[in-house]
């Protein structure tokens, strides 16, 4: 019986597929084939970005699917090529082989096998809390950032000239170097398809439904826009040989299915490949493990981090045997596979189906298809990606996770995408570990006759002159407990009838020996300043460690249950012993 729950947390195919019927099937097959519709212009256009053949697109929505429907924990997750992690490969390999070659897309397999292999290793060690090394601003920063510089990058494909570099200022200076040699097809079919898909984006499903056309007709019009626009440019290109005008076309597209291969792999090319293997992989849990729990949530589902670790690994293995490149659970496609009625990870192994029916029939109508028309697809879906409110809304609430935010965007605009992603999460552990390092303490006392204390500096209460009372709103432990010393070396120092000092533990949940002595060291230096060291409101399991300990042996002062019933002793005792000194001997 453990062996068979063993088994299904490795692989979740067991527990879902138990119940799988034949109205499961069908909803599975109605998305199946929104999502396949959707997916097949995503693909060949992220390959466009990731600098590969269209086909090695088609090649990496295979695989990765079959396989995260074996280990995926999400119900509705769809996985593929994304713009970011597409816009990373191509920022990465292009430093190790020149696009186009046969190296360069044996480097961007070899990538995507690595990072595969990260994320599995990663997963079987439980590190699913890695995701928590990368703040919500830098993510979203870096998302808004990268989308600013996919679009950038298409204009290339959309003009019909030739942009290198991989930052924005390089992009520009090479944009201004052949803004002249703009092909006149190119940029109508490019920004032809921009003004079409934006018109759709923004107003088709607003008059589909006015004229009673249904809301889900509407939808679905809305999703298949691409492939219209990529019908309509490639009818238009061979009909009128556009392509004998300069306007780029993908050419021939190999029919059949990719064949099976080990990623060629030698000690030099992962070196070199490490960093950007280890980034990718960090950036696409994030991405994935943020759309599965958010879809997860509306059907109150339970994502497991560490399964989509390896569920994600395993994908990008896949993408690796067979001939493809570092994928990860995509949000747009996603939301559609979700909105489409999908109800297991089978819709993904189906919609894998229809790709592969894709590649191995539909390639040759695609001979004619412009480049432009690709890339003011990608433009128009990362456009979407960049969004002003979160980065106003950070720097109103907070400067700190404001410029950790602003210095991804500006870094990964002006020098690239790794450096962006690594300074910003760099900043995200500086902020934090300043922020542990100095936890907030109050002075607090009593609020009216309740028994609430709070801040002196916030609200009207009632304190003492020789009792000092401090709240503590963190753990304790050894980056941090230097800072409580100073503090309350500081007070003692301001306060010179003190007599008891009361530390409020409630918001404490953990002290390691290091605090643990260092308290010692306080309670012992009060002591020889006269004064005693209480405790209050000391959790449980904190309360435990220091039982085992002999803190409480030497403590000069006594642990109380309640602030209230610490304050209101001490009080008395503190009467009770004037009263005793104001009594005249008999």
């Amino acid at each position: 019986m453990a062996m068979l729950d063993r088994l299904r947390s490795y692989f979740p195919i067991f527990e879902w597929g138990s119940q799988y019927d034949k109205s499961t099937l069908r909803d599975d097959s109605i998305a199946a084939l929104i999502v396949t519709v959707m997916l097949i212009p995503q693909s060949l256009a992220y390959a466009l970005l990731a600098g590969l053949p269209a086909e090695v697109g088609l090649y990496a929505s295979i695989a990765p699917l079959l396989m995260y429907t074996l280990f995926g924990s999400s119900r509705t997750l769809a996985v593929g090529p994304v713009a970011v992690i597409s816009l990373m490969t191509f920022t990465s390999v292009s430093l190790i082989a020149e696009p186009g070659t046969i190296g360069y897309l044996e480097t961007a397999i070899a990538l995507a096998f690595l990072s595969g292999l990260i994320m599995v290793v990663m997963g079987l060690l439980k590190m699913g809390f890695i995701a928590n090394f990368l703040s919500h601003p830098v993510i979203s920063g870096f998302i808004s950032a990268s989308g600013i510089l996919i679009a950038f990058s298409q204009l290339k494909h959309v003009l019909g000239i030739s942009i290198t570099g991989h930052t924005i200022p390089e992009q520009l200076g090479s944009l201004a170097t052949h803004i002249s040699q703009i092909n006149g097809p190119t940029a109508i079919i490019g920004f032809g398809t921009m003004a079409f898909l934006f018109f759709v984006k923004s107003h088709l499903k607003t008059i589909l439904t006015r004229v009673n056309f249904g809301a889900q007709g509407a939808d679905i019009a809305v999703k298949v826009a691409p492939v219209i626009a990529i019908i309509a440019s490639i009818t238009a290109t061979a009909f009128l040989l556009l392509h004998d005008d300069g306007v780029q076309i993908v050419g021939a597209i190999p029919s059949g299915l990719p064949s099976l291969s080990m990623p060629m792999l030698t000690l030099p090319l992962i070196n070199k490949l490490m960093v950007a293997a280890f980034i990718i992989s960090l950036v696409g849990y994030v991405e994935s493990i943020s759309v599965a729990q958010t879809l997860a949530a509306k059907r109150r589902e339970k994502i497991n981090p560490n399964q989509e670790l390896i569920a994600m690994g395993m994908s990008n293995v896949g993408s690796a045997f067979s001939g493809g490149f570092p994928v990860t659970g995509g949000f747009s496609r996603s939301v559609v596979n979700f909105d489409a009625g999908a109800r297991t990870p089978a819709a993904g192994a189906l919609t894998a189906v229809g790709i592969a029916l894709a590649t191995l029939f539909l390639t040759p109508f695609l001979y004619y298809l412009p480049k432009a028309t690709l890339a003011a697809t990608i433009i128009v879906a990362v456009l979407g990606l960049v969004k002003i409110k979160p980065i106003l809304d950070t720097y109103h609430y907070s400067k700190g996770d404001f410029f950790a935010m602003a210095a991804t965007i500006l870094l990964t605009l002006l020098v690239g995408v790794e450096t962006g992603i690594a300074v910003g999460v760099s900043l995200s552990l500086i902020i934090f570990l300043h922020r542990t390092t100095n936890p907030h303490y109050a002075v607090v006392g009593q609020v009216g006759e309740s028994e609430h204390f709070r801040n002196v500096k916030r609200h009207k209460v009632r304190t003492h002159p020789e009792i000092i009372s401090i709240r503590i709103d963190g753990s304790l432990y050894f980056a941090n407990i230097r800072y409580l010393e100073n503090a309350i070396a500081k007070l003692i120092s301001e306060n010179h009838k003190c007599k008891h000092f009361v530390l409020m533990a409630s918001a404490v949940n953990f002290i390691d020996i290091s605090a643990l002595d260092a308290l010692e060291n306080i309670n012992f230096r009060l002591g020889q300043a006269g004064i005693k060291l209480h405790l209050s409101e000391v959790k449980g399991p904190v309360m435990d460690r220091l039982e085992r300990s002999t803190f409480l042996e030497h403590l000069t002062g006594k642990v109380f249950l309640s602030q209230s019933e610490a304050f209101h002793s001490l009080i008395t005792e503190l009467n009770q012993k004037e009263a005793t000194e104001d009594t005249p001997a008999q």
